[in-house]
């Protein structure tokens, strides 16, 4: 019998929370260490780096605070990822959404400058809310009506709210006191989130969306829809469900957290709004929506982790390290996350070798 015979390979009956738990902890630890070795091969100390991916980004008030806005900018753009992902509708349009909330964000603050933040920060986050809503269901719509890809069509509308917003910038926005340059007026002072703890107030706003959304997805008729739609279609229409109805109600939300958190960073960070408002953390937060397996709380630590690595680029490229070293541990942890997965669902075992009579 050779060694491929001998090799069983058998689906788990079911497996408890604490051994898939500790399958992906065990996970991370070996992509730490081949990350390490990786970096040995290149000729660098892996402890140092490590080290300094810490030093850089929780170290002081000012390096915690940084690492902090990306965490809460991360976990706003995941959260609103995995409402989709949930229902299997696959969502790469958290880039777009991220855009047109920012941009619903600052029709409010440029339209009505005199009002009291009481009441202009609130309409603010009400518009982001919408505008990302409605960019999501776009493609919802282009899908339920033809078929098409709803990863493609997110993807494609994610460069069109980029090219709005950069037309904006040197067309109808730009900013008279510019001197030529291409950019938007800074918001007016009350359109501008106030600072909670050293913080500002979004990470307030993003712990109560954990809060919410983990008690509506796990807890509520609408998060069962949305769980039994992404297991089956087919299933969904059979029980009675509304299956057009969830999931233009599920997308507007994914959407919508995501335009949210165009707002956060418009009003809380830059103060306006750019072509490069979001650095591309529309696209990591699918990584880490993945990776924390869409649920809510697990997102927070993820997204803290990814921001950790993120912050720290720019400290590495100071010591004449290449910051692309970031995104290889980004990947092996990727790769040995996702690998786990298999061990967590499959069990392997090995045959005895057959006596030759």
């Amino acid at each position: 019998m050779s060694i491929a015979d001998r090799i069983h390979i058998t689906k788990r009956a079911g497996s408890s929370g604490w051994q898939s738990v500790l399958t992906r902890v065990l996970a991370i630890v070996a992509a730490l260490v081949a990350s390490g070795l990786i970096m040995l091969i290149m000729g660098y100390d892996p402890l140092e780096i490590y080290g300094r991916i810490i030093t850089s980004s929780v170290t002081s008030a000012r390096k915690l605070r940084e690492t902090l806005n990306k965490t809460i900018l991360l976990t706003v753009l995941s959260l609103g990822i995995s409402v989709a992902f949930r229902m299997k509708f696959w969502n790469i349009g958290a880039e777009g959404q991220f855009y047109m909330g920012a941009f619903g964000a600052a029709l409010v603050a440029f339209g009505f400058p005199e009002l009291h933040p009481a009441v202009l920060l609130p309409l603010m986050g009400l518009s982001a809310l919408v505008f990302g809503g409605i960019w999501a269901i776009i493609p919802a719509l282009i899908k339920l009506k033809f078929s098409t890809s709803e990863t493609l069509v997110t993807l494609m509308m994610n460069y069109l709210a980029i090219a709005f917003i950069a037309y904006l910038e040197s067309g109808p926005w730009k900013d008279p006191k510019g001197l030529g340059v291409a950019k938007i007026a800074m918001f007016p002072d009350n359109a501008s989130m106030p600072e909670v703890l050293g913080v500002h107030a979004g990470w307030i706003i993003t712990l109560v969306l954990v809060v919410v959304m983990t008690v509506m997805m796990k807890y509520s008729k609408f998060g069962y829809q949305v769980d039994v739609l992404g297991e089956s279609e087919t299933t969904a229409r059979y029980a009675g469900m509304n299956t057009v109805k969830v999931t233009l109600i599920a997308v507007a939300i994914s959407g919508g957290l995501c335009g949210l958190g165009g707002y956060m960073q418009a009003s809380a960070i830059e103060h306006s709004i750019t072509s490069q408002l979001s650095g591309g953390l529309g696209f990591t937060a699918v990584i880490t929506a993945w990776l924390a397996k869409l649920k809510p709380p697990v997102i927070v630590a993820v997204s803290f982790v990814f921001a950790m690595l993120l912050k720290s680029e720019v400290s590495l490229q100071a010591l004449n390290m290449p910051s692309a070293i970031t995104g290889i541990i980004q990947g092996v942890i990727i790769f040995f996350v996702l690998g786990s997965e298999f061990f967590v669902n499959y069990r392997i075992s090995f045959r005895k070798a057959e006596k030759e009579g």
